[in-house]
């Protein structure tokens, strides 16, 4: 099993989305930012090194949200949900996705995400982020 963390970022109270890219496993489907544990680092540490990586900026992880884990036919994996907050000047620069989107958890219904991120969803829409 692999560990994903998965940032939500708010900002006046939209979620931060990004949709992956042509030629990538699960090409155009919306996701939240975030990507696997390396060997030695926390999950807080991966998911500073993932919003490094994916969208440029210095994330604060804040809040642990949830856990949940789902199989695909090739790999099982654990999200590891927290809340993350950005510098309120952060430039966004996206060097994996090819969109993105700012979206109410009341309106991420309009977007098709992967299965793994429904729980992760529903429990956005619970708790009215």
């Amino acid at each position: 099993m692999k560990d994903v963390g998965t940032g939500i970022i708010v900002r006046d109270g939209k979620i931060f989305i990004g949709q992956r890219p042509e030629g990538k496993p699960l090409a155009g489907l919306w996701e939240f930012p975030g990507g696997k544990q390396e060997e030695g680092e926390s999950i807080e540490e991966c998911l500073k090194r993932e919003l490094r990586e994916e969208l440029n900026i210095e994330a604060t992880v804040g809040k642990h949200i949830m856990d949940t884990t789902y199989r695909y036919p090739e790999n099982e994996f654990c999200l590891h949900v927290y809340m993350v907050t950005i510098p309120e000047n952060a430039k966004i620069k996206l060097n994996v996705h090819q969109n993105s989107a700012w979206v109410k958890a009341s309106d991420m219904n309009k977007y098709k995400f992967p299965p793994a991120d429904e729980e992760i969803i529903k429990k956005l829409q619970d708790i009215a982020v």
